[in-house]
């Protein structure tokens, strides 16, 4: 038998679909497969003090007797918080309470109590400077059915 051999044409190359479109598609698979879709928090830690706030040192309850943090949150025009029996009037003194109580146990989780009216910023706020203290427990109070 004897091989035929046809002469290559020379003219414009013909661009072959078939391979890039397998490429594109494992490309995808791989992306698919690595990717995390956990969503991320935005949460940015920032030093900012207000004029009025204050900084005082107060004494908290001992974390080691303690079975988990309670956080009550209420608002009467402004968001007022209380650390079990502490309460504290500016936002930094809570952020300051909370970094106290994760320092000394962390695993403690944390439970916040916020009334009905206080708007859901205020709450979120409150859940970030946990998050943000190092707590990972953290629980929201379910109201009671009237």
């Amino acid at each position: 038998m004897r091989a035929v051999f046809t002469p290559h044409r020379c003219g414009t190359p013909e661009l072959r679909m078939t391979p890039m479109i397998d490429v594109i598609f494992l490309l995808l698979i791989f992306f698919v497969c690595t990717a995390s879709f956990q969503q991320s928090e935005e949460m940015l830690p920032t030093n900012m003090s207000l004029p009025e706030s204050s900084l005082v040192e107060v004494p908290l309850p001992d974390p080691q007797h303690l079975d988990a943090v309670r956080l009550r949150l209420t608002y009467d025009g402004r968001p007022r918080w209380q650390i079990e029996s502490l309460s504290c009037k500016t936002a930094k003194d809570v952020r300051f309470n909370l970094g106290r109580l994760a320092a000394v146990k962390r695993s403690l989780p944390v439970i916040i109590d916020a009334d009905d009216n206080v708007p859901m910023e205020c709450v979120i706020d409150l859940y970030d400077w946990s998050r943000l203290a190092g707590f990972t427990q953290i629980q929201f109070a379910a109201g009671t059915p009237q």
